[in-house]
């Protein structure tokens, strides 16, 4: 990411953290330019790109200020709702100036070929753009094998209903895993089982039972950031998971629909170490943009490439969205602004680790081990009732989410657990959130 990028993500995450409140003067142009190590002119494009954001204004012979009325920012933070429930990101950081920015771009640039009907493969400098793109993930695959999709949840149906060359017809899924996709899976009466998962990892024995014996079309898995987990897949179990797909002919579905907010430097996917052309990637943009923007790719292995493209059938995915996010990606914005989330998002899961040492100190709750993402298991007693929990919390404002929704119905091996998400937990309401969680499982500890 280019220098001032990064310190402009840096200036514009303080001021969000109340670091430079409103109407407060940023450091002169020569004191950052100590501060961060750079020439004045990459601090004065930094400062000349918050000016333009509406974020600053400048005073000739002064200096820069920040925008806004003076105000207590957590004056009803006591009588709000503490959100650990929504999935969704944060609504007030969402790119709304530099998305408007790359939709007038794109209307510029491709004219009226965005209002007519679309490759069904997706926009082609689009696919072209998510092959740099993607191979910063370390996923290498060239754009003919790029599928631009409505978002991930597109993707997955596909996967579903279309057949696969093994011939194989159920779909093994982690337990637990993405509800959503587990009561589709239900709905459509598409054979599935489970195979458990804790935040320990997965049995690789038992997965190589299941490929063995199955009947298994693929697996799917989310490999990083596991939903609701949280947790990833050590380097040792991705090697193997690629490597039992290969042996045994069965496909690995990988939901990398958090890579974005990735700091592990040594983190490659499942499918960078596949050799045998056996791992789907899937992606989704809908964590760093806006869930409104409903897209996703699907990086397909060539056997497969036909058979998607035929189901998908029709450009259903908006040209006008497809060409935006094409101009964002280029012009360094989604760059800058995946370094925006990922900063605010560790914050709040640093605070939460914190405000679990502080009150869970005798380790009644079994917290996953998780230092990045949004989502973090709270497991509990056996002898706590969820309805009850939650129905508790809910009566103190706090808001949760059972684990009984991420299983497949029936399945028999289920932990109790609620997810915790901090994709919308404001940060000064963390610390009362878990001391509030803890207090009420010691309550209902019978």
């Amino acid at each position: 990411m280019k220098k001032y990028l990064s310190i402009l993500s840096d200036l514009e995450q303080k001021m969000m953290e109340g670091q430079y409140r409103p109407g407060q003067k940023l450091p002169s142009v020569r004191s950052a330019v100590k501060l961060y190590g750079c020439s004045v002119s990459t601090i004065t494009r930094a400062y000349a790109e918050l000016e333009k954001r509406h974020a600053v204004y400048s005073v000739p012979q002064s200096g820069y200020y920040v925008v806004g009325k003076p105000e207590n920012r957590h004056h009803d933070a006591e009588g709000e709702t503490i959100d650990f429930a929504s999935a969704s990101p944060d609504l007030t950081v969402f790119p709304y100036l530099d998305f408007q920015h790359c939709l007038n771009k794109a209307i510029d640039t491709h004219k009226y070929h965005l209002f007519t009907y679309g490759d069904p493969q997706g926009l082609k400098s689009l696919r072209q753009t998510l092959v740099s793109h993607l191979a910063g993930h370390q996923v290498f695959a060239e754009a003919e094998r790029i599928v631009v999709t409505s978002g991930v949840q597109q993707a997955l149906e596909i996967l579903a209903k279309m057949p696969f060359p093994n011939g194989n017809s159920a779909i093994l899924a982690e337990q637990p895993s993405y509800d959503m996709y587990l009561r589709y899976l239900e709905a459509e009466a598409i054979p599935v089982s489970g195979i458990a998962r804790t935040a320990a990892g997965i049995d690789l024995r038992e997965l190589e039972e299941k490929f063995r014996s199955g009947g298994i079309k693929f697996f799917y898995t989310m490999s990083r950031y596991h939903n609701p987990l949280g947790t990833s897949y050590s380097t040792e179990e991705r090697k193997a998971i690629a490597a039992l797909a290969g042996k045994y002919g069965v496909y690995v579905v990988e939901d990398d629909y958090m890579a974005d907010l990735g700091d592990e430097r040594n983190f490659d996917p499942i499918y960078a170490y596949d050799t045998t052309s056996h791992v789907i990637y899937l992606k989704s943009f809908s964590k760093i943009v806006f869930p409104g923007l409903r897209l996703g790719a699907a990086v397909l292995p060539e056997p497969l490439l036909e058979t998607f493209r035929s189901c998908k059938r029709y450009g259903d995915t908006s040209l006008l969205s497809q060409a935006a996010l094409e101009v964002y990606i280029k012009s360094g914005m989604y760059e800058r602004h995946k370094h925006k989330i990922y900063s605010q998002y560790a914050g709040r899961i640093r605070a939460l680790n914190e405000a679990v040492q502080r009150y869970n100190d005798d380790g009644m709750i079994d917290v996953s081990d998780v230092r990045a993402g949004v989502y973090m298991q709270f497991k509990l007693p056996q002898t706590v009732n969820l309805e009850r929990l939650t129905k508790r919390l809910a009566a103190r404002k706090i808001s949760v989410v059972s684990g009984k929704r991420f299983y497949l119905t029936g399945y028999p091996e289920r932990d109790k657990f609620l997810r915790i998400s901090v994709s919308r937990a404001k940060p000064e309401q963390i610390d009362a959130g878990v001391k509030a969680i803890v207090e009420e499982v010691r309550r209902g500890r019978w």
